[in-house]
Parts: C-alpha cells; sequence; structure tokens
C-alpha cells in the first residue's frame, strides 16, 4: 500500500522526523490562509502516487501570492503525466502547500527490502533530486549501498559507512545517525517494504530535512496496522483486485489474457507457469482456496468476466476437501448464471473425479475437459492467439 506525501510525511512527524512545515487544500479558495501562517517562498506540490512530479510538472516554486495562486490553480484538476503514470496520467485532487526552504546540498535516502538476501538495505548518494535514475544508470559507483541483518539490526557501524560515504561533517554526521535510526524504527515498527526521501536536504543552516517522502506498507501487515490501512487510496488499488478481496478471494490482476481459477497458491503458481510454457500469458493470480464452493467459483468468473482483456479460462483444481463432483457442479451453475461465452478448459483430480466429468459433459456447454496437464497445455496452445 501506497501513502501519498503528506500522509507519510505525517507519519514522519510522529517520529519525530524533520520535514518542512505544510498544509494539504483541495481548493484553491483554501491557500490565503496558508500564506499568511507559513508565509513566502512556498512549494506547491500535486498529491498523485507517482513519481516524477516535477519532471511532469506538478511541483513548482513560488515567490508571490499571484505565483501561489496560479500555481494551485494549475495544479489542482490537471492530469499529471510522468513516467510512472502512463500515458493517461493521473488526477489531482489535492495539493500540498510547503514552506520552501534554504537548501544547500541535495542527498538521496532509502530503505527497502532485499528479498533475495532477507536483508534490509540502506542506498543513499551525494547526487539526490530528479536526477537520481540518471545517476544509478551512468554512475553506479556513486550509489552507496549499505546491508542490514534484520536479526540483528541497525548498528553504529552501518551508521558511520553512511556519514563516510556522504562526506558528511561530525556534527550533521551525529544529525544523521539520529535521522537514519528514526527512519529505521519506522520502517520496521510499520511493516515499510520501501522509503524514500529524494530529496533529503542540507539547509544552508546545517540541518537535515526530508523535503519529499514515499512510503509503501506492506498490504499482508495492515491488519496489524487499522490506522495505516485507512489511509489507503481507493485509486491505488485495481478495482477488480479490491472487489476480489472484499468477496474473499485472493486476486491479482496480471497482463495476459487466459484468466485462471485454482485452489491453492502452490497450483496457481504452477498453473502459470503451464500457461507461460504453452505460449500463452495469464490474465491473473486467482486463489479460491482449498474450501471453495460452488459460490466461490461463480463470484471468481464474475471477476474474470469483468476483465476485458480476458479470451479464455483454465480451471485446475486438486478436489481434497472440495470434491470433484460438487466443484463440477458449482462450474456448471456458475456458467450458466454468468453467461459465460469464454472457452473454458477444465482440469481436475482428486476425489470424485470420475462424477465431476462426467457432471461436467453432461452439462451441454461448452466446455472443454482434460486429464492430464500435457493436454491442458495443447488446449491451452490452442487460446494463445485469441484477443
Amino acid at each position: 500500500m501506497h501513502l501519498h506525501e503528506y500522509q507519510a510525511k505525517e507519519l514522519f512527524r510522529t517520529f519525530d522526523i524533520p520535514v518542512p512545515e505544510g498544509r494539504v487544500i483541495r481548493k484553491r479558495s483554501e491557500l490565503s490562509p496558508i500564506i499568511d501562517e507559513l508565509g513566502l517562498p512556498l512549494v506547491v506540490k500535486a498529491q498523485v502516487l507517482a513519481g516524477g512530479r516535477g519532471k511532469g510538472g506538478g511541483v513548482r516554486l513560488v515567490q508571490t501570492a499571484d505565483e501561489a495562486n496560479d500555481a494551485t490553480t494549475a495544479i489542482l484538476g490537471m492530469e499529471l503525466v510522468t513516467a510512472q503514470t502512463g500515458g493517461q496520467g493521473k488526477t489531482v485532487h489535492s495539493v500540498l502547500v510547503e514552506q520552501g526552504l534554504n537548501i544547500a546540498r541535495e542527498l538521496y535516502l532509502s530503505l527497502l527490502i532485499d528479498r533475495d538476501r532477507a536483508e534490509i538495505v540502506i542506498i543513499t548518494s551525494l547526487d539526490g533530486g530528479m536526477a537520481i535514475e540518471e545517476v544509478a544508470a551512468s554512475t553506479p559507483e556513486r550509489i552507496i549501498r549499505i546491508r542490514i541483518n534484520p536479526l540483528i539490526g541497525l548498528q553504529g557501524y552501518h551508521l558511520r559507512q553512511l556519514a563516510f560515504g556522504l562526506k558528511l561533517s561530525s556534527q550533521l554526521g551525529k544529525e544523521m545517525a539520529t535521522l537514519v535510526r528514526k527512519l529505521y524504527r519506522l520502517f520496521v515498527e510499520c511493516d515499510c517494504s520501501q522509503l524514500e526521501i529524494n530529496p533529503l536536504v542540507v539547509t544552508t543552516e546545517e540541518q537535515l530535512s526530508a523535503v519529499d517522502a514515499k512510503v509503501e506498507i506492506d498490504s499482508s501487515s495492515l491488519y496489524r496496522h487499522p490506522e495505516l490501512a485507512a489511509l489507503q487510496d481507493p485509486d491505488d488499488q485495481d478495482p477488480l483486485e479490491a472487489e476480489a478481496r472484499d468477496i474473499g478471494l485472493n486476486y491479482i490482476r496480471l497482463e495476459g489474457t487466459i484468466g485462471t481459477i485454482v485452489n491453492g497458491a502452490g497450483l496457481a503458481m504452477a498453473t502459470m507457469d503451464l500457461i507461460k510454457q504453452a505460449g500463452a500469458e495469464p490474465a491473473n493470480f486467482l486463489d479460491v482456496g482449498g474450501g471453495a464452493s460452488s459460490e466461490m467459483i461463480e463470484k471468481g468468473f464474475r471477476i474474470l468476466l469483468s476483465d476485458q482483456q480476458v479470451t479464455g479460462i483454465f480451471i485446475n483444481i486438486f478436489g481434497g476437501i472440495l470434491r470433484c463432483d460438487v466443484l463440477a457442479r458449482g462450474v456448471v451453475k456458475a456458467a450458466q448464471k454468468t453467461g459465460l461465452n469464454l472457452p473454458v478448459i477444465v482440469r481436475m483430480e482428486g476425489t470424485n473425479v470420475d462424477e465431476g466429468r462426467r457432471i461436467l459433459t453432461e452439462s451441454g456447454l461448452a466446455l472443454t475437459t482434460v486429464s492430464t496437464l500435457n493436454d491442458a497445455a495443447h488446449e491451452l496452445a490452442a487460446l494463445r492467439d485469441l484477443r
């Protein structure tokens, strides 16, 4: 789950991490009292869940009240297009108006999880700002990585390595150490998967401030953080994934054309591998669970049929707790109720499999029943070119 910048900075404040003073507004009429409160200069920043806002015209430094009004008018309601939004862009519904700072230097700082090595990694650079991607691509030696074993946690030598790599003075190195300890605590306690400050600025007064803030929370941990879950932006969720979650299905939308219905995450992964080996692409990861019922199968069908990219459906079920004859009746019922008009391949094994196959065969529906994964792969290959 991603947080908007203003939400991330509110979270920073609860951990005593320095950020500029700012206010969020959704109407231009709310701007005038903020100018009176914060003074000038100000920075007006579009609040959308995408990077590259500055390059897209969504961040503007203003020196006067007229410039602040013009910037707010221009940004509110705009379709902001960045490298991360795609060509369609994202509508700006709110802006963050912040105090301008006297910036001496811009640094880059982030924490993330290296899943391959089961480590937390601090990534930092002397070259913060909008060109950080170019720095990483052209001069990777200027990117500093500090790896932390989460069982041991953040240690003093990590902080000294950080200060040395950023060429900080003794006093600023101490301030950075304090800041990173707070960031690390936030990262762990809030179950973050990524935290980024770009830029982390050094002011002319030799103070650190998080001018930008991006926070991503592990969605699987939100049951522990209801206060964070309440911050989720509906626009940050795929509507089909949100619908599936509301009805108890494990569904992740992908980019292919073959919709899948399976029971069990391991079988789901194997099914997606099979689809790709057949030369097709899976349209989703949909696990209806080990105790799938006819109602769950019907709900799965409805989700798949809502995806306009789906041109065929592959049902791959192992009947354990769920008997194959019960599943077959559920498939037939779902196909009839949803007015199914796509080709469907059904592969089932397990308890009462022969009875299940008989029910499907005698249903009169255009269902293709297979008994082996090789047969399924052959049928999937025939579907791969459907559009």
